[in-house]
């Protein structure tokens, strides 16, 4: 009869069901850990983007001091309006943004830091406000829109205008109104934001320049080419911005949180310690394997089978040990990514792609395991066993 390696290899990791189970849980526990930190760096990612892609623009100007998109150094307003007026472009947008002191319309004794963008409501470029009609309430004075899925430190806004109610608070000590909602959502660098009119603005930042703005939204007309109309814009307009494509604008702000922060550098650091974790695990279960069966190993190669034959058992074992620990792992994950996006508003989304990323990964520290419990197997002596 022939012999199967996989057959064997299973036969014996499932012999002993206690050892079977060590070797699922630590894989499980590795493969956890690595769809955490690739979750957790991800969202970090997406989030930290949200104003980048939600924005309507084709093209971005910003300070080249500029490293991300709470609280940019600001450049003169007048740079965006010498883009107008060039060949491809239909109409600009300036934004103003800062960080203001938020308290809480619930509990008055608490405040917090809240995200600040304004903007000219007859400007284009601002579809996530919402409709013209609630856009046009930013006219009036002392009015913003709060994002709905800022953190609830900042008190019950949306649930109180769901049901009908006026919402009041301070910001930087001004009485204002909150008189509609938008959904964007939190980033590690804000946990809450409002949007409102450029007037309202400068009415909360007093001691600001009108004429400084942080960012500058371009709109392209159709067919216009965005990287030959920001050449052009780079070519004539001073160095004292930067101006960029939607792709270039976002790549910048991940590329911010990537390299110039450490955060980057912990997630990574996560997934190396997971694949660690779990190559011990599983080594120290296929090495002892290979120890408590090295006579029938032996009777094997007395019996001719080959040390790559041999091989393949052990690498087969792996491979289960991969896949079986892997679903428990997964559906773990699964359960701890709709935790943390329900207590942190995150985008935390398992994706195909990281599936299939984090399943390679699995098999190749099995792998890796079995190559080093190797070493004992093919040292064996039939003649020294016996």
């Amino acid at each position: 009869m022939k012999l199967r390696p996989a057959k064997i290899a299973w036969l014996q990791i499932s012999h002993q069901r206690l050892r079977l189970l060590a070797a699922i849980l630590g894989v499980a526990f590795a493969v956890m850990l690595i769809f955490v930190q690739l979750g957790f760096q991800r969202a970090l990612y997406d989030s930290s983007v949200r104003w980048h892609t939600a924005l309507g623009y084709d093209l971005a100007l910003i300070s080249p001091k500029a490293t991300y998109i709470v609280n940019p150094p600001g450049f003169p307003r007048n740079r965006l309006y010498q883009a107008a007026g060039f060949t491809g472009v239909e109409s600009v947008t300036p934004v103003y943004i800062n960080i203001a002191t938020w308290r809480n319309p619930d509990n008055p004794l608490v405040t917090r830091n809240i995200f600040v963008m304004g903007f000219d409501p007859s400007d284009q470029g601002f579809a996530l406000a919402g409709d013209s009609r609630q856009v046009n309430r930013l006219r009036l004075a002392d009015k913003v829109l709060f994002d709905r899925l800022s953190r609830p430190e900042f008190g019950p806004v949306a649930q109180q205008l769901d049901e009908g109610g006026t919402v009041a608070t301070e910001i930087n000590n001004r009485d204002v109104e909150i008189v509609g909602l938008y959904s964007l959502g939190t980033s590690f660098g804000i946990d809450g934001s409002i949007i409102t009119s450029d007037l309202n603005f400068r009415r909360l930042f007093p001691d600001r320049s009108p004429s400084r703005i942080e960012l500058g939204l371009i709109r392209l007309e159709p067919g216009a080419n965005p990287e030959a109309v920001r050449d052009t814009i780079i070519a004539e307009v001073p160095g004292d911005v930067r101006v960029l494509t939607k792709k270039q604008f976002i790549q910048h702000e991940v590329d911010y949180w990537s390299n110039s922060t450490p955060i980057g550098y912990v997630f990574g650091l996560g997934v190396a310690m997971g694949l660690a974790v779990g190559m011990i695990v599983v080594y120290q279960i296929l090495f002892s394997d290979v120890q408590d069966h090295l006579q029938e190993f032996a009777t094997l190669k007395a019996m001719g089978y080959s040390n790559f034959f041999l091989s393949r058992i052990v690498l087969a074992e792996a491979f289960q040990l991969a896949v079986i620990g892997f679903i428990p792992g997964f559906l773990i994950s699964l359960l701890i990514y709709n935790q943390a996006t329900d207590a942190t508003n995150l985008p935390l989304e398992m994706t195909l792609p990281r599936g299939l990323m984090v399943l390679g990964l699995t098999v190749a520290m099995c792998a890796a395991s079995g190559l080093l419990a190797l070493r004992k197997l093919k040292s064996v002596d039939p003649a020294a066993v016996f």
